[in-house]
């Protein structure tokens, strides 16, 4: 697995979890916030080329077993239901990471977690 893969993951979830209709936005957490900011600094201060990107609201890794864990923080519009909305991300953002996944390896399991953070 290489980070441009990891990378191609997190997009693939964020862009499937932000087309669910009730999805404001997607939150990061403190801890990635925070080795985000740490990340940006050690790549100034050293001239690194290869810089890694966490996407917003999604964190990924890969599982002993070869599959992906994946888990989404959400921000659902005030006037959905947040169970409905929650169990939709979690489908579709499972089916867009198996699709971005089939063409380069064998089907693994994909566990998707998703919170939800607030309601907007």
């Amino acid at each position: 697995m290489t980070v441009s893969h990891r990378e191609d993951i997190q997009r693939a979830a964020a862009a499937a979890a932000l087309a669910v209709p009730g999805v404001v936005a997607l939150q990061p957490a403190l801890a990635d916030r925070l080795a985000l900011a740490a990340s940006r600094v050690y790549d100034a201060t050293t001239a690194s080329t290869a810089s890694h990107h966490e996407v917003a609201g999604i964190r990924c890794q890969h599982t002993p077993e070869g599959g992906w864990h994946v888990e989404v923080r959400c921000i659902l519009h005030v006037d959905r239901r947040v169970v409905v909305v929650a169990r939709q991300v979690r489908e579709d953002v499972r089916t867009a990471i198996t699709a971005s996944v089939t063409g380069r390896c064998a089907i693994k399991p994909v566990t998707v977690l998703v919170s939800v953070t607030r309601v907007d």
